[in-house]
């Protein structure tokens, strides 16, 4: 009875959720719960990388083993069969692993009834390889072949669709993304190495994985209904599809042919490094093109996972000569080093970025980039004040303070020709209310892009009459907050108004959308 009665108000009291301020068991439950939610996510992860893995050129091993039964080789056979049954172990336990972390479980069946079909047909393909291998001339050993290298062939095709219907398209973008990012190094080494058949064998895979990529998205956007998005994503698709891999199967040719010849011919290798960067670049426009439509809650779960895979690498991270140094210690470790209290200050401007960030991504989707200078003008603005908070956080292009002030120049040279083209827009709005309130909002995009400007200029003289390398961007955050604190997400929110307005009176047909 007493324990009953200490019991029901503890129960009371975790059901209304009151929490003490400071309660060392709030704060443990709400660190597990996040550090829980973490492990699952890495998990889900690893497990979509072996996915991506195993689940390419699955063909392979089959193809193979058969060749070497044509040709009668019955030694080869048994040698290529034990790969062929490795392979076939690997996408069973694959495909078990993904039912694991999966809550669908209608697809989890079809996942696990299809394994158990590749499970029980692997031995058959074998004992048909063997019998093709013992009788090559024989037209039955042949028949008996094709029909075994049919059913496999369309059961494994089964079980990468529902593999890939009980996963998440985002985790297998993220996933492509970085593995495509991997294999296009390995394609730069391989080529000034002169290793023909390294980079042979990993355009192969990029080639592949920019396949599967294109296949799960046009799958993934049948459900959806046609619309700006579909559009959107379709196009990214088609660009990497129709231009983009033709161009690089052409330079791995040109580049194969140079390095086979003796002694080896010369080639533009510049050409082919761009046309590796526009497949890395494809993909990712394709995973953006995705991301577009999700919810800043989706979007926060990613962030999260990068945030923390960085600080745990940053720990191990050697020093690189692009670093900037002060006191031997390099911008990013100084970053690393600041008070909780100015992380928690820089990872809330952080957050704030990302909002608009997603508001502004929401708002320019309907329009048309080739027909609105202005939409690209602040599509360019926001990616570059999306690197500027990154670098703040240990990430992304900008390297050192250099790099922060030329994004600030940049920022400040977009918004210049931004007030330009949306003041001819507003010179030629007959609503007179809509044509102050635009130039209001120029007007303030005029200002923060000044100050932007004047606060680069002094902190690159300071660099050059100092005679050291300062962090720019740790003083940009700490010391002058209301630069890169304040101004650029007061400037987003500016010229998402801005555009909001333009698109109004564009969409009533006061203004024709070519000027």
């Amino acid at each position: 009875m007493v324990t009953l009665c200490l019991c029901v108000p503890l129960y009371l009291s975790l059901q209304t959720g009151r929490k003490e301020k400071g309660d060392p068991l709030n704060s443990a439950i709400d660190k597990m719960t996040k550090k829980t939610r973490d492990l699952r996510r890495q998990l889900r992860k690893a497990v979509m990388d072996h996915i991506s893995d195993s689940f390419l050129e699955t063909n392979v091993p089959l193809l193979v083993l058969i060749e070497a039964a044509k040709s009668g080789n019955e030694k080869e056979v048994k040698e290529y069969a034990q790969v062929f049954r490795e392979h076939a172990n690997k996408l069973v336990e694959v495909a078990n692993l993904a039912c694991s972390i999966s809550n669908n479980e209608e697809g989890v069946k079809l996942v696990r009834m299809a394994a158990t079909q590749i499970d029980s047909l692997c031995p058959q393909v074998i004992n048909a390889a063997l019998t093709l291998a013992a009788r090559p001339q024989s037209k039955v050993a042949q028949d008996n072949m094709d029909v075994f290298k049919d059913q496999w062939e369309k059961q494994v095709r089964i079980l990468t669709e529902a593999v890939d219907d009980i996963t998440s398209v985002d985790d297998f973008l993220s996933v492509s993304e970085n593995h495509i990012l991997e294999d296009v190094n390995k394609c730069v080494i391989a080529l000034q190495e002169g290793d023909v058949d390294t980079l042979d064998r990993t355009a192969g895979a990029i080639r592949g994985r920019a396949a599967r990529v294109v296949h799960i998205i046009n799958a993934e956007m049948e459900n959806y209904e046609p619309g700006v998005y579909t559009e959107r994503v379709l196009e990214s698709i088609k660009l990497l599809s129709e231009t983009v891999m033709p161009r690089f199967a052409e330079q791995v040719e040109v580049a194969i042919e140079a390095l086979s010849t003796n002694p080896p011919q010369p080639f533009e290798e510049n050409e082919f490094i761009d046309a590796s960067r526009l497949v890395y670049d494809g993909v990712r426009d394709i995973r953006k093109a995705v991301l577009m439509i999700r919810t800043p809650e989706e979007l926060e779960d990613d962030s999260d996972f990068e945030q923390e895979d960085y600080d745990a690498r940053s720990r191990t991270s050697v020093q690189t000569e692009d670093d900037q140094l002060i006191a031997g210690q390099s911008a990013r470790a100084i970053m690393a080093q600041l008070p909780q209290e100015e992380k928690a200050k820089i990872a809330e401007q952080v957050e704030s970025f990302r909002q608009e960030k997603c508001k502004l991504d929401a708002e320019v989707a309907k329009w048309d980039d080739n027909g609105n200078d202005i939409i690209v003008l602040a599509k360019q603005m926001c990616m570059i004040m999306m690197e500027m908070t990154d670098f703040t956080r240990g990430k992304g292009p900008l390297k050192n303070s250099s790099d922060v002030i030329n994004a600030a120049k940049k920022i400040a040279e977009a918004g210049s020709r931004m007030d330009k083209l949306a003041r001819a827009v507003a010179d030629q709005c007959p609503d007179s209310a809509c044509k102050q309130d635009l130039l209001a909002y120029l007007q303030r995009i005029a200002l923060y892009c000044h100050q932007l400007n004047i606060c680069s200029k002094v902190k690159a003289e300071v660099q050059n009459l100092g005679g050291e390398l300062i962090v720019s961007g740790v003083s940009l955050t700490t010391q002058h907050p209301h630069m890169v604190q304040s101004r650029p997400r007061v400037s987003v929110n500016s010229c998402i108004q801005a555009l909001s307005l333009s698109s109004n009176i564009l969409c009533v047909g006061l203004i024709p959308l070519s000027q």
